[in-house]
């Protein structure tokens, strides 16, 4: 019996993608982050098999939230002992801990398995716009995905003519 045997290394292999947090709507910027971790965007996409990328998420403090969140969300966690219940809000936890506002809703949106560990451990947050390091790794830039005030659909959009068409500046999310 012969196989073929496909370009798997390079379809294993794991890429670095950046994404810029500012006026992101939390749940939203989550989700696509959970979807990269987990490899869904790869075509040999396995849910038993750890094939995700890398994602580096800058600027986590200018990350928003949407409804009355910002004034109802709670953080908790329990130190086991009685009465060791600690509750945080939302505006506290990101003035004090902006990257884990994210890692904690990027958390909730993996598959709660054995390779929720490791996945999350692929993904770096930085409050800033400094990456360090790990800024060089990065070969995948997310753009924000909403469209100009003047789109064109005839033109061929890249990144680029996204760019020159921004008269106004992109949309405010409030």
């Amino acid at each position: 019996m012969s196989q073929a045997v496909g370009n798997t290394a390079l379809a294993y292999a794991r890429v670095w993608h950046h994404v810029d947090a500012s006026d992101r709507v939390l749940g939203k910027l989550a989700e696509r982050i959970a979807l990269v971790l987990m490899g869904k965007h790869k075509p040999i996409y396995d849910p038993g098999v750890d094939c995700g990328d890398y994602v580096i998420v800058t600027n986590s403090r200018k990350i928003k939230v949407t409804g009355r969140k910002e004034e109802q969300l709670l953080y908790r966690k329990h130190s086991m002992y009685p009465g060791g219940l600690k509750e945080t809000p939302y505006k506290d936890m990101k003035d004090r801990k902006p990257d884990e506002v994210i890692r904690h809703a990027v958390s909730g949106m993996l598959p709660k398995n054995k390779l929720r560990d490791r996945r999350l451990e692929r993904l770096r947050i930085f409050p800033g716009i400094h990456t360090g390091v790990q800024g060089a790794n990065v070969l995948k830039s997310w753009d924000d995905g909403s469209l100009p005030p003047d789109y064109n659909p005839s033109r061929i959009t890249t990144s680029e003519t996204l760019k020159e068409n921004w008269k106004t500046g992109p949309p405010k999310f409030s």
